[in-house]
């Protein structure tokens, strides 16, 4: 296998560029600048469509409106220039690996063109591009179904979705969802839409709570297939108790404006339909010419880089590493994205200067949490965790699941930056909607 080696760099100082500011990509900067861009041992860049990063965990509250999402985004422009760092807004469109050359799509926004095509040197190169739903290219999904996988796709949903709560109000429409998938974001993004409709129907005269129609469709033989089965059977048993349809053995053959197909003939009507199912890296990373799995992700070593170019890292979900004695690579989780990214953070900086190679990266399990809003929460401890290996549900694991955010907003932030930002979170609760209504 042809192999690109990092080469010295061209100039004083060598280029770290980092695609995606997602999880891993943002810790990456924020960290890596501290470490090497203050010192001025390495010039790190951060690229990325958005100019905001969100928490992806958090998507589906801000689809189902019952989390602000622009009390919880973070300007890359603003960070940037906080933690030694630069924000260069692009999306990747290709490699030449041979030239050390990162090629960015031109950048359009409003119709407007705000930058044309470009190529980035680079020394070192972290991809980090995340990933998003596969519609296994079932027909109609892509056309007529919603993905939460971009800060940009839940405020879609969020616009129909209030959309339908007006109509309810004036005309007593009913409101019919249908999501496909049943792992985490189908089961919690069913739980903060029951809430949600909730709430809104507290500030009009009309219950319309009775209203909503959710259904859960996973072709599985159960929901959260990633969870133990007790965590799945207890999200079942709650959804179905706030009135959530899940339905499990029902294959979706296709997708049209009124609703989804099943194999068996049957059809479910929706007004809104959410595909939530799968996953599949970022289109980008498959023009690159490096080693990819079955769902276009890239394979690492398991010291994180590129098989086939050790200038290379992969972090996230973008990346498949399966553990030495594993059968199955990591998931495609927040938790390892966040601990690949330390990782990389402990080591790259003696790698860059020294050569000294990065040791091979091991995941420390600490469990799984699935929310059902403030219905309920359930989920695992892992080896690692305060009770190794326990069910925890309820107000504990709540708490637990909400930390899992605060430590997020502490290692991008630091302590008194997080603390004003709790502050503020409570104090807009005290005074604004406990939803988004406009």
């Amino acid at each position: 296998m042809e192999t690109h080696r990092m080469k010295p760099s061209s100039s004083a100082i060598p280029h770290i560029r980092i695609v995606g500011g997602g999880v891993a990509g943002l810790i990456l900067a924020t960290r890596l600048g501290h470490v090497m861009g203050s010192r001025g041992t390495a010039q790190i860049s951060l690229i990325d469509r958005s100019p905001t990063h969100v928490w992806k965990p958090m998507l589906h509250t801000f689809a189902a409106g019952t989390w602000n999402i622009y009390q919880q985004q973070v300007q890359f422009l603003v960070h940037a220039g906080s933690h030694h760092f630069k924000y260069i807004p692009g999306e990747m469109a290709g490699l030449d690996r041979e030239g050390r050359r990162l090629r960015l799509a031109p950048l359009r926004a409003n119709g407007e063109t705000i930058a044309d095509a470009r190529d980035l040197d680079y020394d070192l190169l972290i991809l980090a591009t995340g990933s998003r739903a596969n519609d296994f290219a079932i027909p109609g999904v892509a056309e007529h179904c919603h993905f939460i996988d971009s800060q940009r796709e839940a405020d879609a949903f969020n616009d129909k979705l209030r959309t339908h709560v007006g109509r309810s109000f004036l005309h007593g429409d009913g409101i019919r969802i249908a999501i496909g998938g049943g792992g985490a974001t189908g089961v919690e993004l069913a739980a903060e839409l029951t809430r949600m409709v909730e709430l809104a129907g507290g500030y009009g005269e009309v219950d319309i709570r009775s209203r909503l129609r959710i259904t859960l469709l996973e072709s599985g033989p159960r929901i959260l297939a990633a969870f133990p089965e007790r965590v799945a059977a207890s999200a079942t048993e709650q959804l179905r108790g706030l009135g959530v349809d899940v339905r499990v053995g029902v294959k979706i053959v296709g997708a049209d404006a009124g609703g989804y197909r099943l194999e068996s003939g049957e059809r479910i009507e929706a007004d809104l339909k959410v595909w939530a199912a799968g996953i599949r890296a970022s289109e980008a990373v498959g023009n690159c010419g490096l080693e990819l799995n079955r769902a276009r992700q890239i394979v690492v070593a398991p010291n994180l880089q590129a098989r086939n170019d050790d200038a290379i890292f992969a972090v996230g979900d973008c990346s498949s590493l399966i553990p030495e004695g594993a059968e199955r690579p990591l998931p495609s989780t927040a938790q390892v994205a966040n601990q690949q990214a330390l990782h990389l953070v402990a080591h790259l900086p003696s790698w860059v200067s020294e050569r000294r190679p990065v040791p091979p990266f091991v995941f420390r399990d600490l469990g799984a949490l699935v929310s059902l809003g403030e219905y309920n929460a359930f989920g695992t401890l892992g080896r690692f965790g305060l009770f190794p290996g326990g069910f925890v549900e309820g107000r504990f694991a709540q708490l637990s699941h909400a930390a899992l955010y605060r430590r997020h907003q502490l290692a991008l932030h630091g302590p008194a930056h997080a603390g004003l930002l709790w502050l503020a979170e409570r104090l807009n609760a005290l005074t604004q909607p406990s939803i988004r209504i406009t």
